[in-house]
């Protein structure tokens, strides 16, 4: 018996090592191929264990582009903000409609999830935020459009409260004299916290990788965030690789680092990412349902 389930371990182990590995090599690759040299990148193709390491596609990028820190900036400003006014519609959202008391709330869910299959298009929805919103050129235009409120998440969230929180508890809360409001916020959102983080997290990240909303409502470059300074630059770059320069700057054209430029924009894009990751895992594996039921 012991024997066997040495094995299993060993096993296990074993596979979820493999796993671990392949998840783990495209970024290794992405980060050595950002600090290998053009003409090895070229010669030699992608390695984890480059013949010629070099920086001069982070060079560039910090030569070319002095307004990363204050994209950073923006970035990490509207990715607070948006999380968390978006997390907090979503949740009065999906409260009510988890409520089976609630009135109405199966053709309410209907129109929610009817947005999920059909939309205005993309030339009204730009004519409404622009001409009755004013949203061009504001840093609204990067919180409001298309992320400030998915019904995705609200249908996921609805689904989560119905299921993970017991009626008894509401109920108790009700017969202790907690109104409607004491009850999500001192019962249910504590109960709530692994999915509060998934949501967070998923949000966040939608927010974070967002580069439409600046392509579409920003032309001040005052106010782009990091993906659009970064996206700019990569057409800046390939612009010029494809010879629009003219031939007195083909010197200067044939030294970019092109492709090590593009390797070196994802890494700065989604450093930030993988260094805070790690501090939400921990809602991950935690149970999903936080308190107990009195018989």
């Amino acid at each position: 018996m012991v024997e066997k389930k040495g094995s299993f371990y060993f096993f296990a182990y074993l596979f979820m090592s493999v796993l671990a590995a392949c998840c783990i090599f495209p970024f290794a690759l992405l980060l050595m191929s950002s600090l290998t040299q053009e003409k090895s990148l070229i010669q030699n193709g992608y390695s984890l264990f480059p013949k010629q390491f070099g920086l001069d596609s982070y060079i560039y990028i910090l030569r070319n582009s002095g307004k990363i820190g204050l994209a950073y900036g923006i970035t990490v400003f509207v990715t607070t903000i948006g999380t968390s006014v978006s997390l907090l519609l979503t949740t009065l959202m999906a409260y009510p409609l988890s409520r089976k008391e609630f009135l109405g709330r199966n053709v309410i869910s209907f129109f929610i999830f009817f947005t999920m299959l059909f939309n205005g298009g993309l030339v009204p929805t730009y004519i409404m935020y622009t001409r009755y919103f004013h949203i061009r050129n504001t840093l609204w235009a990067l919180i409001i459009p298309s992320l400030l409120l998915n019904a995705f998440y609200v249908i996921m969230m609805r689904t989560y409260l119905s299921t993970n929180i017991p009626d008894a508890v509401v109920e108790a809360a009700r017969i202790d004299g907690a109104g409607e409001w004491r009850t999500l916020f001192s019962i249910v959102l504590p109960m709530s916290t692994p999915m509060i983080a998934t949501m967070s997290l998923l949000i966040g990240l939608s927010y974070w990788n967002d580069w439409k909303n600046g392509l579409y409502y920003l032309t001040d470059s005052r106010l782009f965030s990091i993906q659009n300074i970064l996206n700019r630059m990569l057409q800046d770059v390939q612009f010029m690789k494809s010879g629009a320069g003219g031939a007195e700057a083909s010197e200067i054209i044939a030294s970019l680092p092109a492709t090590g430029i593009k390797m070196a924009i994802a890494v700065i894009g989604a450093l930030p990412v993988l260094i805070i990751y790690p501090f939400f895992q921990k809602f991950f594996v935690k149970g999903i349902t936080i308190g107990a039921v009195k018989g």
